[in-house]
């Protein structure tokens, strides 16, 4: 059996959950992908809420395999500022002091932890921030020393709250990506080493943010066999030749033609998928194929819809044997 392709719900916030789950099966989807905080509120303990939900799934017949912090997760490591405003919810940003938004945004995280418990999954997928991102192009210099400071600092945060994730038997699953903690190859082998290869950390493959970066988005695969806890499909273009805006984007929004690189719908990008399936079946993973569907230039049902046809039909199982096995004699 091929695995299931889900629907990250984050770009559906706008819509109830039910609406969601009707568009999904609909559009062809095995299930869902839950996004944090419009379609599940960790902050809930009552037994009936998340019944609630396995029900209304079991309605559509949807299956559930992950949940998603990304919005909040953001805020337990980074520095935190007038952005952050706008992506999270009063509830989080309270008062607006940056130490008391960074410890309600790890409490949620843990919630998130409970959430998936109750919900009967293993894996929650999400940021973590970052406490030196904006030091990332180093003019002024940085030295290696503060750089470090910053992933002790990461480890700090974050340590206690995988500490309650593996008492949980749940996962955290980082998805590697600029603004981040680790943000390609290198950065998420040192975000492992400074939490010590703790066993409730892990990643959230997602090929997009790689490419354009010019990283090899299939030999990450690759190198953290083990820690690819969950995967986003979704597919990137990036120019052949120069543009006015390069890879840091000039401050141009994402669909300009003047960007180096945009996100796509499945298929028009340049991620190469075929590679990537390879490499999943070569480690083993046999978890969602979730599709976190992004393209400023397309109607997002008619992207949804044919981004659904595109991983099903991309995927395939690996094989039981070598191929020339058949030629021995028995």
């Amino acid at each position: 059996m091929a695995r299931p392709v889900t629907l990250y719900t984050l770009q559906w916030g706008d819509l109830s959950l039910e609406t969601v789950c009707q568009k999904a099966k609909a559009f062809g989807y095995d299930g869902v992908e839950l996004g944090l905080p419009n379609h599940v509120d960790v902050r809930r303990t009552d037994e009936a809420y998340y019944k609630g939900i396995k029900d209304l799934l079991a309605k559509y017949e949807l299956k559930l395999y992950a949940i998603s912090t990304h919005l909040i997760g953001q805020a337990v490591c980074d520095t935190i500022d007038f952005r952050h405003q706008a992506i999270l919810p009063d509830y989080i940003w309270g008062d607006g002091d940056p130490a008391g938004i960074n410890r309600r945004a790890a409490e949620h995280v843990i919630q998130a932890a409970h959430a998936a418990k109750a919900l009967g999954i293993d894996t929650v997928v999400g940021f973590t921030g970052s406490p030196i991102w904006q030091y990332l192009y180093s003019f002024p210099p940085t030295s290696d020393a503060f750089i470090e400071a910053g992933y002790q600092k990461f480890a700090e945060c974050f340590t206690p709250i995988l500490d309650e994730y593996q008492k949980l038997g749940v996962r955290y699953a980082l998805e590697v990506h600029p603004t981040e903690i680790a943000f390609d190859t290198v950065t998420a082998a040192r975000a492992l080493e400074a939490v010590g290869q703790h066993p409730a950390f892990g990643f959230n493959y997602d090929p997009s943010h790689f490419g354009y970066q010019g990283v090899d988005y299939v030999d990450f695969i690759y190198r953290f066999p083990e820690r690819i806890f969950h995967v986003h499909m979704k597919d990137v273009y990036w120019s052949d030749t120069p543009k006015p805006a390069g890879v840091f984007g000039g401050y141009v929004t994402f669909g300009r033609p003047e960007r180096f690189w945009n996100f796509r719908s499945m298929g028009h990008g340049k991620i190469n998928f075929e590679e990537i399936i390879r490499a999943l079946n070569f480690i083993g993973y046999q978890g969602p194929l979730s599709v976190e569907w992004e393209d400023s230039a397309m109607d997002r049902e008619h992207g949804a819809r044919e981004s659904c046809e595109f991983v099903k039909k991309v995927d395939f199982r690996p094989s039981e044997h070598a191929f020339d096995a058949v030629f021995e004699k028995k």
